[in-house]
């Protein structure tokens, strides 16, 4: 499921994983209770913190009225922190980062299919000639928010780092929320141990609640219900990681790169010397100066629009939302037609009210769609309703927002030789999440053994390093229920049919258990799980199924079921040749390097990483 912006990490004590799914626990009734409010609270308490900006304004003699949005980020102003600014999505959460983010995803949309505006970038140049000067480091990592973290394992492993991160590599304020398991692949790593991890983390809550418009709420346990202090933890990483000899250049931009046959030299900005190595990963995220290259002239196939804040002020602050929505579809009259809004909501650390809420939405990158000024606006009319509280009874701490663009040929198999993308450039994160350390978390070791592998047995060349980032059945398969979740412009679905069609899917995976629904909320997708469901939908529900193909399209849906197929052959294979608890020999051949990747590929591409 989406996740919080650079999505989660989080936790803690491990409670008993035989926990269970409950139909409204207690606190469900409260819950629904401030669900239930009157409609005019949102409008009432809305129109009310307008009129009282515009008085001030008018007594002032001010010649403009500022939008909602405008005096929540004056009001959040006064929390800012003096560290300034983090890196990684949600690190800079000013009014003019808002907008800036806000003309990106202009441009994008602006930009026609196929037609690329003007020549791509050249910040990567392939050099027949050798280096110049002697390599300095195995490995140069650029994107140090996420990638210190495989910074740091490589480190240990006995290969010479280097981070380079445009801004100061320090963690946002705003915690991220992620699930126990997730959380422990630091400490099977060996980069944290169980008590530095419980250092880290801010908070702990039970339960969530997946609900939808119409249908019956499922609550469940130990879902994204950590909280974790970004700050702190990667303060930890970057002290182990430079005790351990590797170097960080921070508040350094990356101008260009030359590849070379014999390694890589990073350029940076005018008053630093370049900076050489055997590979270069690419940890910038989705933005990429590498990635924007590579993908020249290909619009988003789609974006996930994200807004929201964290405000203090709850007094009912001790569950969390997964997944949420409390209307149908947007009509084409309001600001935001079109649209299926979701939300999520998890109780921070830094208060006993401070609570941190999103809304989120799927889009593709048309014209027509909303600018995020226009639906942070709608988040301050909307969220009131969703929690039941007036705006003028909550404190904003942070602002939050980003839009996310995910592509159908993901992960991304990069051109160059000794370049490779990971995490949220590569596009290994589900196109359901926000993106972020979830993903890095749950690829981690997969990625240090082939990083590891790929500099011993000297296999950097393209087509080697691209079997690390392999066709992924699991992740092209989630493309559909994306689709499923967004709406086309000018749709003729029914306003409720999203509602209808989740409630009845989780409803399906609550009957039948945790071990199909908690892979799934958290961005795993396997095939039996994936397949009882499908059958739950069918026997449950078997109206919706013409209404799937009319809402999603016939040629998605056919193209949904090759991989579907796919996943079902990586199992079947994975089964039989009883991968899952299988890690093949490490590699110093060629030969060696790719047959483990192979191993990898099937397993990871099923889900069969994943053990509850």
């Amino acid at each position: 499921m989406a996740r919080a912006l650079t999505s989660g990490l989080g936790l803690m004590y491990a409670k008993p994983f035989a926990y269970r799914l409950r139909i409204r626990p207690p606190l469900a009734h409260r819950h629904k209770a401030k669900s239930s409010r009157k409609p005019q609270l949102q409008q009432r308490c809305y129109a009310g913190l307008t009129a009282s900006y515009e008085g001030t304004r008018t007594q002032s003699n001010e010649p403009s009225r500022a939008s909602v949005t405008e005096q929540m980020f004056n009001r959040a102003a006064r929390h800012a922190s003096a560290a300034g600014p983090a890196g990684g999505a949600g690190g800079t959460t000013s009014y003019a980062a808002l907008q800036g983010a806000d003309a990106a995803w202009a441009k994008a949309k602006a930009q026609k299919a196929g037609k690329p505006r003007g020549p791509p970038p050249n910040f990567v140049q392939e050099i027949q000639t050798p280096l110049s000067q002697p390599v300095q480091y195995d490995i140069i990592m650029c994107g140090g928010t996420l990638g210190i973290f495989l910074a740091c394992s490589l480190q240990l492993k006995g290969l010479n780092v280097a981070v380079v991160e445009r801004g100061p590599l320090q963690g946002r304020q705003q915690e991220w929320n992620i699930s126990r398991k997730e959380l422990q692949e630091l400490v099977h790593e060996g980069l944290l141990s169980t008590d530095e991890v419980d250092e880290c983390i801010s908070i702990e809550f039970n339960p969530v609640r997946a609900g939808f418009h119409g249908s019956q709420e499922v609550w469940t346990q130990d879902v994204l219900n950590l909280g974790v202090k970004p700050d702190m933890l990667i303060a930890k990483m970057r002290h182990k990681f430079e005790a351990a000899g590797g170097k960080v250049f921070e508040r350094t931009v990356a101008m260009g790169l030359k590849v070379h046959p014999d390694g890589v030299a990073l350029q940076l900005q005018a008053d630093q010397h370049d900076v050489t190595g055997q590979l270069l990963i690419d940890c910038m995220g989705n933005f990429s100066p590498i990635v924007k290259q590579v993908r020249w002239g290909h619009k988003p196939d789609g974006v996930c629009m994200v807004v929201g804040s964290c405000c203090r002020g709850f007094d009912d602050n001790t569950t969390g939302d997964v997944i949420y929505t409390n209307d149908p579809i947007q009509p084409a009259s309001s600001a935001m037609p079109d649209l299926q809004c979701f939300w999520e909501a998890f109780p921070s650390g830094s208060g006993a009210t401070d609570r941190t809420t999103y809304m989120f939405t799927y889009v593709d990158a048309q014209p027509t769609r909303p600018s995020l000024l226009a639906m942070m606006e709608e988040y301050w009319k909307l969220m009131p309703k969703y929690q039941g509280i007036d705006l003028d009874h909550i404190e904003p701490l942070r602002i939050l927002f980003g839009w996310f663009p995910t592509y159908r040929d993901s992960p991304l198999k990069t051109p160059f030789d000794r370049v490779l993308q990971i995490g949220d450039a590569s596009g290994i994160q589900s196109p359901l999440s926000f993106g972020g350390f979830g993903a890095m978390a749950r690829h981690l070791s997969r990625l240090r053994r082939a990083v590891l592998e790929a500099i011993q047995a000297k296999a950097l060349d393209q087509e080697a390093l691209a079997t690390i980032n392999a066709y992924n059945p699991g992740l092209s398969a989630a493309w559909m229920f994306q689709r499923a979740m967004s709406v086309r412009p000018n749709h003729t679905s029914n306003p409720n049919f999203i509602n209808r069609l989740l409630g009845v899917n989780f409803r399906s995976m609550h009957i039948r258990g945790d071990w199909v629904l908690k892979p799934f909320m958290q961005d795993v997708v396997q095939f039996v799980p994936l397949t009882m469901t499908l059958l739950g939908q069918l026997t449950t529900d078997p109206l919706v199924i013409p209404q799937i193909f009319k809402h999603i399209g016939i040629l998605p849906v056919l193209g949904w079921v090759r991989h579907f197929l796919a996943l079902a052959v990586y199992t079947i294979v994975s089964k039989i040749r009883g991968l899952a608890h299988y890690w093949p020999p490490k590699a110093t051949s060629r030969k060696q390097f790719l047959k483990n990747r192979k191993v990898e590929a099937w397993k990871y591409g099923c889900g069969l990483d994943y053990s509850q």
